[in-house]
Parts: C-alpha cells; structure tokens; sequence
C-alpha cells in the first residue's frame, strides 16, 4: 500500500515538471517527503537499501508522469481547468497546514519568522507573473552543452519549493523544444538535459540542505511562502455562485485528500 501511495505521489510530482505554474518542489513539500527526499538523495550511499526502498516508487512515478499521466493533467486542464486547479489549490493549502504543524512541534511561533514568509510569498507571486507575461520561443538547433546548461538551471524548479522550471525554461528559450522532445522521447535533447539536471539537484539540494539544518524555522518559513505563491497560478476564473460552489468543493476535495496521502 505504502508503494503505490509513494508511486502515486511520484506521478503528481513527475507532471509538476511539465505543467506551466506547478512546480515540483511545492508537490513533494505538500506531501511531506521533501525533507526525507533530500536526505535519501543525498545519503543514498550509507544505506543503499533503505533509500532504494523509498526513491523507488517515488522515481518511478516520477517517469511515468512526465511521459504518460502528464498529458491526461494536461487533458484536465484543457477541458476542466477549473475544477482541476482547485483540486491543486485545495492539495497545495493542505499541504501549507500540514507545515505549519510540523514547524510548531519543533518551536514556537514567532512574528519575527513571518518576514521570511511574506518576503518569499512576494517573489513567488512576481515570478507567476513573469510567467504569464513571457512568450514561448523557441532556440533552434540548441547544442549540446546548452542543453545540460538548460538542464542544470532547470533542476532549481525542481528542487527549489515554488520555484517554476516552466519560467526557468522559456527565459532560456527552450520550454517548446522541451515538450516536444518529452512527447516525442527524443533522446537527443532529453539526455543532455537529464545530465545537467542530475548535476543542478546535486549542487542545489546540498545548499538546501544546508539551509535547513542551519536555520531550518527561517527556510521552512520561506518555503511555505513560496509554496503559497504558487497558488496564484492556480486561481480559476469564476463568473457565478455555481461555479463558485464547484470551486469550494474541489479545492475541499484536493485539501481531504492530502489526509489520504499522507
């Protein structure tokens, strides 16, 4: 049961690397297995068996994701975007909860805490609307090393909670080239990008990690701020009292069901 939940989890988060405004970062903190996953990463080699144990089905769901059930989010949000955005909304706010919880096991709250909070929250809300704001170019014939380059920044949305790699890719000129090459499995592009984003997350869980075990209130503060800006990529567009209905049952519906998944 444990591995298909995991394997579950790994789906969603695999399709957050794909899908404009969704980053893969927020999923696994909405989940609660980002601090765990940077752990089992990053100290894969002192218990091989264990970590194996639990990246497995995450890693797994992760690929069948990007290549397979992405397209059907995608599918959802063409043809219900405004259900399945709320059903995100209601995951990412349980999620958000389900933080605070934890953080206040450990100390209590601080009005202090809350700037670290509101100053991540500002950036997360910025970047959303940069993303809105920018084009989808293409860079024809990209090389190689640009590829691992594009590849190696990209891994900061996905390691960083909040932090789009969609934005990250269309300021580098290849988020098309990207789609294309997931739908397609052209190996040619996806290898080199694989590479470097191998190479990203290695660099930029270690300073997260970092982060965490020297000041781990004021950066888990700051993830959920931008954990929360994410939101506002989400918000659907409403335009009666039914509709608004349908929002609040959904986003309820995606808030219950991170209880089940956790």
């Amino acid at each position: 049961m444990r591995f298909v939940l995991d394997f579950c989890k790994g789906i969603l988060i695999g399709a957050g690397c794909i899908l404009p405004g969704i980053s893969s970062g927020v999923l696994c903190v909405v989940f609660g297995i980002y601090e765990k996953l940077l752990d089992s990463i990053l100290n894969f080699f002192t218990d091989i068996r264990k970590n194996f144990k639990f990246l497995f089905p995450i890693v797994s769901g992760g690929l069948v994701g990007m290549v397979i059930f992405s397209k059907i989010l995608q599918y959802l949000l063409y043809k219900f975007p405004m259900q399945t955005k709320s059903i995100f909304i209601g995951l990412i706010l349980g999620g958000v909860v389900l933080l605070f919880k934890e953080i206040s096991t450990k100390e209590k709250f601080k009005i202090k805490n809350l700037f670290y909070l509101i100053i991540s929250l500002i950036i997360g809300i910025m970047m959303v609307y940069f993303e809105n704001k920018l084009g989808i170019e293409v860079v024809e014939n990209a090389s190689y090393m640009y590829l691992i380059f594009s590849g190696f920044l990209m891994s900061i949305g996905i390691v960083v909670p909040g932090v789009s790699s969609t934005i990250i890719l269309m300021l580098l000129g290849i988020y098309s080239l990207y789609l294309s090459a997931i739908s397609s499995i052209c190996l040619y592009v996806l290898i080199p990008m694989a590479i470097g984003v191998f190479l990203g997350a290695l660099v930029f869980m270690k300073i997260i990690k970092y982060l965490l075990d020297k000041f781990y209130i004021q950066t888990m503060f700051a993830i959920i701020g931008f954990t929360i800006g994410s939101i506002f990529v989400l918000l659907p567009d409403v335009y009666s009292i039914v509709e608004v209905f349908i929002v609040a049952l959904c986003v309820l519906l995606g808030y219950w069901s991170i209880s089940l998944l956790n």
